[in-house]
């Protein structure tokens, strides 16, 4: 195995610890509000959507396509340029994980492989229409039409549940909740587990593997990035769920089950569109509108305003770290420095899970 070969090894090492860390760092995204109003217990609810993450992810290849070929040019694009791009994705993922901040996976992501590319061929290797188009404009709209959806729906499930008891009420709806936040894992498998499936596609192109203009994701590159996301959802993250469940607004179980059904027809939507939005503002923007719908002074606006500036850091801030690491590959021996790194952030990894799962597990559960 040559010398190239074995760089690749690492970057698709890389990307599918990347996939493991968006699967436990989104994990809230498809089952905080099941967990926050009872309609599932944490582990059965981390089950369920691991399964679920996996079978979504064979879905469709439209995202994968948009962050292969419609963020920076493939041409201009080497593996240390991957390498270092993934590595400011999973620093600033890991950073707001600790934080228990649901910041955008899928963000930090294209920020980390805009900030590495840029470092290395200047700011025309952007696709500037493209980032717009396809990232900057749907993820703003994303959480702004899940705010009108989710506050829509629970206007309709008002006035459909205004004469009947309450506790009627919250038992059916913890049961559809069940079929809401599958129907949301299942999306967030179809669209996140693309974005790594994409990354890995790059470094294919880079090294002559792939053809950039005939683009087809491998069967083994969608299986193991199915397989990595479904792996970190399950080992979950405990502290983003608390964030997103009960720190944004009070939410019941009729108002989880309209946060759940906005969100998974937006997710289902965009991905099909090829739009790479992040789920986690979505579902945060599904959650505020069903938890206004009670009144606007029930959402934790002071909450949902630090959300909003993780958002805002997101791309420019994974970028700056791609772009040191990309300064770091060039040194001598800097691929390996880097890919070291990579593995001392997933050593930390472990073991901020571990003081996390003690220290928040039983608050959960």
């Amino acid at each position: 195995m040559g010398t190239e070969d074995l760089t690749l090894a690492a970057v698709v090492a890389v990307a599918l610890f990347f996939d493991f860390t968006n699967g436990f760092h989104d994990t809230a995204n498809a089952i905080a509000t099941s967990v926050s109003t009872r309609a599932m217990s944490p582990r059965t609810a981390v089950l369920m959507a691991s399964v679920l993450n996996f079978v979504g992810a064979f879905v469709s290849l439209k995202v994968a396509a948009t962050v292969a070929k419609g963020i920076v040019n493939p041409e201009a694009v080497t593996l240390n340029v991957v390498l270092a791009g993934l590595v400011g994705a999973i620093t600033w993922n890991l950073f707001t994980w600790l934080l228990g901040l649901p910041s955008s996976s899928s963000h930090a992501l294209i920020g980390g492989i805009m900030g590495s590319a840029i470092a290395a061929s200047g700011w025309d290797v952007v696709d500037w229409s493209g980032v717009w188009e396809k990232v900057v404009k749907p993820g703003v709209l994303s959480p702004i039409l899940g705010f009108a959806i989710a506050l829509t729906l629970m206007i309709g499930i008002i006035w459909i549940i205004r004469n009947r008891a309450p506790s009627k009420v919250h038992r059916v709806f913890r049961r559809a909740q069940v079929v809401s936040g599958g129907f949301v894992a299942f999306t967030h498998g179809t669209n996140d587990a693309q974005k790594t499936m994409g990354i890995i596609a790059l470094a294919l192109i880079a090294t002559g593997h792939l053809n950039a203009e005939e683009f087809d994701v491998p069967t083994w590159v969608i299986a193991s990035s199915a397989t990595a996301m479904a792996l970190g959802t399950y080992a979950g993250g405990w502290k983003i769920i608390k964030t997103m469940g009960t720190q944004i607004a009070k939410i019941d179980p009729p108002q989880g089950f309209a946060a759940q059904t906005a969100c998974a027809g937006i997710l289902w939507t965009t991905a099909h569109l090829g739009f790479p939005v992040s789920t986690t503002q979505t579902i945060s923007g599904c959650v505020v509108g069903a938890g206004a719908s009670r009144r606007f002074s029930a959402v934790r606006w002071g909450i949902a305003g630090n959300i909003v500036v993780a958002w805002a850091l997101t791309l420019p801030a994974a970028g700056l770290v791609g772009a040191l690491m990309e300064v770091v590959t060039r040194m001598p021996l800097g691929d390996v420095i880097v890919f070291m790194l990579a593995g001392a952030i997933a050593a930390a990894a472990f073991l901020f899970r571990r003081y996390e799962t003690r220290r928040l597990m039983p608050a959960t559960a």
